[in-house]
């Protein structure tokens, strides 16, 4: 279970490391597609991470949401992180070329979670 989890908070790290070095681009050469979809992935992976190593397994196609509201469930503190304003769809295109403030909320909230993860001790 440990070794599973950590497998997916090492693949959420680095495609936060992804959404960044996108975002640290000139604005015009952003590639928001990309941002958003690291940033996506990284949340994804974040909480079945999370959800694996408390010994939660989740079926391929969960939902974001489903995830954040199992947190929750589980550890209370997971209410200080705020998942307002993503409503990014994994199939739907044009959500994900939104503009660079959209995507920069999708960054901001995989930020939030790789902070709280770390804060909490979950990873390191």
């Amino acid at each position: 279970m440990e070794e599973k989890a950590r497998v997916f908070f090492e693949t959420a790290v680095q495609k936060l490391k992804d959404a960044n070095e996108e975002l640290c681009r000139p604005e015009e050469d952003v590639v928001a597609f990309m941002v958003c979809k690291n940033s996506h992935v990284a949340i994804d992976n974040f909480l079945r991470g999370y959800l694996i190593q408390k010994g939660i397994e989740q079926s391929t196609d969960a939902s974001i949401d489903d995830m954040y509201r199992e947190c929750i469930r589980i550890n209370k503190n997971f209410d200080k992180i705020d998942l307002h304003g993503f409503d990014c769809q994994a199939d739907s295109l044009e959500s994900r070329y939104s503009g660079t403030e959209k995507v920069s909320r999708c960054f901001d909230i995989a930020d939030s979670l790789d902070a709280f993860l770390r804060e909490e001790e979950i990873i390191k």
